[in-house]
């Protein structure tokens, strides 16, 4: 087994591992043991934070793994290494500047609604720079063809002892400004290993021998600001913004409805891994036809996988919800919205890949621009009028916008596009299943209703797909397993 196959497999383990210590801490942890104002902080400390990591990291980690193989020789790989590392500060020292001076004014604008906040901006600065940094070491060891231990320490770690750290605050060893110092520490405490480990892998000789072509490097750093910071606002401007306009214990809310819908994407994310490399040959051998192939067949998969999962999570929702805090069981709205979302990016299959693996990558950060100022202005127009269920409704509407822009582009590029009569046969059969299902309650407890209700679902959805081979692919998958499956004697 390769090195990349096997890293991808440990990757996927971790990333699955990581997943379910989350769902844990957001949904039972958190909810239980911080108040609803601390939890809404928590959430509005490390949403702002992330919104500022691209900045900080000047784009360097997508850089060092663009550039980083062009170096053959050791004195300009240095110098490289050595750009890599110091070009951050350009934007974080002025950052700590302008944070440090214009403290009560950020701190001001940040606590409008909510005062709490106020006393947090100096976490928010560290947090981020954290953040920043140790992507940037991350990056450092993915060059190396090192990625589990980065991915261990990014999906799992954090959460292992962010999960410690509650606890403690539940059996009052701590109390909760010391777990928010603690969290500052902890993010700092990550970055630092990962810097130990990065720099184990190979040591950086600091030298001031700039490669020949900084000027290039430099100006795609500066443009992978531009998309990251737009990726990362799709992604936590909501949460921000919601602090702006309502009281902070509806960030919480927020955040864990938001949390569940999210769930829908975990399979696209491993499905990408796959299909990324793939998509990249296809294109450097302008194997159209191919790509057409991938493109309806990845679609079709993930489309099938989602909305499983979509249909699972709405019809066991008020199940779900019966386990949690009352406060937090108003989230049907947006698990609705928000899930609907993420299973129309998973319809959308390897586009994504198609656009940044061809020459018309600079096209997708411009979208990505787009996307990330309409749910800004989607927030400010509906959050003051319709609050958390508004902001879900926004980032539904600017990510409809968005997917249609992208699936119109690549259709006018390559003229493919990922749909099939299969889609319109999957899309029948969720729809028809939701409404049987919508009306079958076990009068249990809500863990049995949600186990018996879920194997009843997917045992038919399944036995639907494979009866009628809507997807070959899924098809060939049962048949394994069932293949697998002893005969009864």
């Amino acid at each position: 087994m390769g090195i990349v196959l096997r890293q991808s497999l440990s990757n996927t383990v971790i990333t699955y591992l990581g997943f379910g210590i989350a769902a844990v801490n957001t949904l039972f942890l958190y909810t239980r043991f911080l108040t609803d104002e601390y939890y809404g902080l928590v959430t509005v400390i490390l949403s702002t934070s992330a919104i500022l990591m691209p900045l900080m990291a000047f784009g360097v980690p997508n850089t060092l793994v663009k550039y980083y193989s062009t170096f053959s020789d050791g004195q300009n790989s240095d110098g490289f290494l050595s750009l890599m590392l110091f070009l951050p500060l350009l934007l974080i020292l002025p950052l700590a500047a302008i944070s440090f001076f214009a403290y009560d004014a950020i701190g001001n604008f940040l606590s409008r609604e909510n005062a709490i906040v106020r006393e947090h901006v100096w976490y928010i600065f560290l947090i981020g720079m954290a953040m920043a940094y140790f992507e940037i070491f991350y990056a450092w060891a993915k060059v190396q063809m090192k990625s589990v231990f980065g991915n261990f320490m990014k999906e799992v770690f954090n959460r292992v002892m962010i999960m410690i750290l509650l606890i403690l605050v539940h059996f009052e060893f701590i109390t909760v400004p010391d777990f928010l110092k603690a969290l500052v520490a902890l993010y700092l405490l990550r970055t630092i290993l990962m810097k130990v480990y990065a720099f184990r892998l190979r040591m950086p000789k600091l030298t001031f021998n700039l490669p020949l072509n900084t000027k290039n490097i430099i100006d795609y750093s500066a443009l992978i600001i531009l998309g990251g910071s737009a990726a990362i606002i799709i992604l936590e401007i909501d949460k921000f913004m919601i602090n702006q306009f309502v009281r902070i214990e509806n960030v919480a809310y927020y955040g864990v409805a938001v949390y569940i819908a999210t769930t829908i994407i975990v399979p696209s994310r491993s499905m990408h891994q796959i299909t990324y490399p793939i998509t990249a040959e296809l294109l450097t051998k302008n194997d159209i036809s191919g790509l057409k192939m991938l493109y309806q067949k990845s679609s079709l998969t993930l489309f099938i996988v989602s909305g499983l999962l979509f249909l699972l999570i709405l019809l066991n929702l008020n199940d779900l919800f019966l386990l949690l805090p009352e406060e937090y069981r108003n989230g049907l709205i947006i698990v609705f919205f928000v899930g609907l979302a993420k299973v129309y990016d998973s319809v959308l299959g390897n586009n994504n890949s198609i656009l940044y693996n061809s020459e018309y990558y600079r096209s997708l950060l411009v979208m990505g621009v787009l996307l990330a100022v309409l749910i800004i202005v989607f927030n400010f127009w509906l959050i003051p009028n319709y609050g958390i269920e508004g902001a879900a409704f926004g980032t539904f509407l600017a990510v409809c916008l968005y997917n249609t822009i992208k699936l119109l582009y690549v259709k006018s590029k390559f003229d493919i596009q990922p749909f099939t009569w299969a889609t319109l046969k999957v899309l029948v059969l969720l729809l028809l299943m939701g409404l049987v299902f919508y009306f079958v309650q076990f009068p249990l407890h809500p863990i049995v209703n949600i186990l018996l209700k879920g194997i009843l679902i997917t045992a038919i959805y399944t036995g639907v797909l494979y009866r009628f081979k809507l997807s070959e692919d899924v098809s060939n998958l049962i048949s394994r397993i069932l293949g697998k499956i002893p005969p009864k004697l």
